[in-house]
């Protein structure tokens, strides 16, 4: 099948006991037993719920994986995703990796005596450098957050290989339609399935992809363990989105497009960042990778007052946490995203107090350029 066909039929969208065509929402916390002997599929609703299988299965069709799991966030995914470390592991990690992550491998799994070095990966040798004897894991973030710097994920999991690490990626600003990590080497795939998968934010939920069934028995045991699982009316929510996923990026990403050559022309702003511009450094690599330039950009004006005032005037758009619905967002890293980074590192990374971030929404583009225009011009 096609990717569109896959997205409305690779779960298996009719329901085989009713014949719904909706998946049905599983209300339940427990499982009746006909047979003490041999108990069915199901049993308690933490270890398995079958409305939640069914985005499981959708998520590991769509990414080429042999198991996915379903989480409560996109945290409580990667957080369950890193327990697979155990003390004395190192994982090497990109540097402008996504705040909330930053702040669980530097204040949570830090205590529990698992080392992270932070790393360029865009740089490969950077990669390859940082490897020590007891490196057991590569985590990555390509195009990464908010500065859409790409890292080459051939290369990458190919270092990892080698040293018998695991290679984890998250593909939250892809999604599956644009990238699929898995078919790059990868092992592991995480999503903050709020974005783009979701699309309408109204869910918070996070899925994982293994690449193989020991690797899936791991982070089984995990979800099972900690319990951070995705209710069953997140679950349907989730399925129910992702059915629209490729239309809904077809049409975010030329709107993209447009807005980000349309902020490139403005003489206030200092430089934009969108894979979709000849300009943007990495672009070549990101398109032998990925099928698309993706939804979300971001810019940089020129002066901090600038910034104020546009983010204060800027109309017909949120501007909040978060990114990949129908609504555009506009986000301030510094002060949102990023802000459990310190500030020193922050700017190092290019992470500056003008940076803003916008996840492009459905609006018509003649009016969200019009918005921009007049929040600029303020």
């Amino acid at each position: 099948m096609n990717f569109g066909t896959k997205l409305i039929h690779a779960s298996g969208d009719i329901d085989p006991a009713t014949g719904s065509v909706s998946t049905p929402i599983y209300q339940t916390s427990t499982f009746h037993q006909f047979d003490i002997e041999n108990f069915g599929k199901y049993d308690y609703a933490r270890s398995g719920n079958p409305t939640r299988d069914v985005v499981e299965q959708l998520i590991a069709e769509l990414e080429g994986g042999e198991r996915g799991f379903a989480f409560a966030s996109g945290m409580a995914a990667i957080c369950s995703v890193l327990s697979i470390f155990s003390a004395g592991d190192h994982v090497v990690i990109c540097g402008d990796v996504y705040g909330g992550t930053y702040r669980a491998t530097t204040k949570l799994f830090s205590r529990f005596n698992i080392e992270f070095t932070f790393v360029d990966a865009s740089n490969i040798e950077e990669i390859e450098k940082a490897f020590k004897e007891n490196t057991k894991g590569l985590y990555l973030e390509t195009p990464s957050n908010p500065l859409l710097k790409v890292i080459d994920l051939r290369a990458a999991s190919r270092i990892a290989k080698e040293r018998n690490a695991i290679t984890i990626v998250d593909n939250t600003f892809m999604s599956p339609y644009l990238q699929r990590p898995i078919e790059l080497g990868v092992d592991i795939v995480v999503h903050s399935a709020t974005k783009f998968l979701g699309g309408h934010s109204d869910v918070i939920a996070g899925l994982v992809v293994t690449k193989t069934k020991e690797l899936g028995d791991r982070v089984y045991q995990i979800q099972n363990t900690f319990g951070a699982v995705l209710g069953p009316q997140d679950s349907w929510l989730l399925v129910r989105g992702i059915k629209t996923l490729k239309v809904r990026l077809d049409a975010l990403q030329k709107s993209a497009q447009e807005l980000a050559q349309w902020l490139e022309s403005r003489a206030e702003v200092e430089k934009v960042y969108y894979l979709g511009l000849e300009s943007m450094e990495g672009r070549e690599l990101h398109l032998e990778q990925a099928d698309g330039a993706g939804a979300v950009l971001s810019f940089k004006f020129k002066t901090l007052e600038r910034t104020t005032i546009f983010l204060n005037n800027v109309k017909n758009v949120a501007v909040a946490v978060s990114l990949g619905s129908v609504e555009t967002i506009v986000s301030y890293p510094a002060k949102m995203s990023h802000a459990s980074i310190p500030k020193e590192e922050r700017e190092e990374l290019g992470i500056t107090d003008t940076l803003i971030r916008v996840s492009v929404g459905l609006e018509d583009i003649e009016d969200l350029i019009e918005s921009f225009r007049e929040a600029i011009e303020k």
